[in-house]
């Protein structure tokens, strides 16, 4: 009787406590906060990274991704390399970073990819630049990927031809491959309306439906991990191009974390 009525009294305690909210994403992250912000406060950035720090937020976003020394990442459409720079920095010597562009990217960005890596300034970033067809990665051997709002453009299909008709499943399907088991693919993106085409949406705002995006990832053997509001903008016209001068640079933005199962 007596041990009947103390776990009868346990019960009513417990169920007396407030029940803690479930975790949000953020707090699920795994990345080094004290590497992350010593790259971030690198006196070697340029100038011009520096001024876009503020609307980024890179700490929280490569905290997000688990980002940490060592690890062996991707920075996909790389472009001029704004994160890939800060990737190198975040994981160090014993680390590596993949800055791929496939090569309408690489002529895009052609001027800041020089600038970016001129003199070997970033010796742990290897430049990769190929069709998605031709792009070899080394199986199981990432920890992390990340696409910064560049997802979108695996649906661009514009009129004129300078984009070549890119598979996001081709693409995913051999990230999943060099991702280790538990290793994560990071996506940020502009948020589009739900619904339409995605190659009419992209070519004409180049936004992209969230929903898209994650049955992408589902049907690709990705499970959904984490997704934050950090960059969200509810303010934001969905209608508009994201170049558009009264919301560039304040685009409402998702932000997903796609884990490959370690098993």
């Amino acid at each position: 009787m007596r041990m009947a009525s103390t776990l009868a009294l346990i019960t009513i305690v417990a169920l007396a406590q407030p029940l803690r909210p479930a975790l949000a994403a953020d707090e699920l992250a795994q990345g080094d906060a004290a590497a992350i912000g010593a790259a971030i406060a690198s006196p070697d950035r340029p100038k011009a990274d520096l001024e876009q720090d503020a609307r980024r937020k890179p700490q929280q976003v490569l905290e997000f991704a688990g980002i940490a020394p060592g690890m062996y990442v991707m920075d996909v459409f790389s472009a001029g390399g704004y994160y890939a720079e800060l990737l190198a920095r975040a994981v160090g010597a014993k680390g590596q970073v993949i800055a791929y562009n496939n090569p309408p990217y690489a002529k895009f960005a052609e001027t800041g990819i020089a600038a970016r890596y001129d003199g070997k300034r970033l010796p742990n970033v290897r430049q990769v630049t190929s069709s998605i067809e031709d792009l070899k990665l080394i199986p199981a051997s990432l920890g992390a990927a990340i696409f910064v709002m560049s997802y979108h453009d695996l649906y661009w299909r514009p009129s004129d031809g300078s984009w070549p008709a890119t598979d996001p499943m081709l693409l995913l399907a051999k990230l999943h491959a060099a991702l280790k088991p538990g290793g994560v693919v990071v996506v940020q993106d502009h948020v589009a309306t739900p619904g339409g085409d995605p190659a009419k949406v992209v070519d004409s705002l180049h936004r992209i439906d969230p929903a898209l995006v994650k049955r992408d990832f589902d049907k690709a053997g990705f499970v959904l991990d984490g997704e934050s509001r950090l960059l969200a903008h509810p303010d934001d016209d969905h209608s508009k191009l994201v170049f558009d001068d009264a919301i560039r640079g304040r685009t409402d933005q998702f932000l997903f974390r796609f884990r490959k199962p370690a098993k």
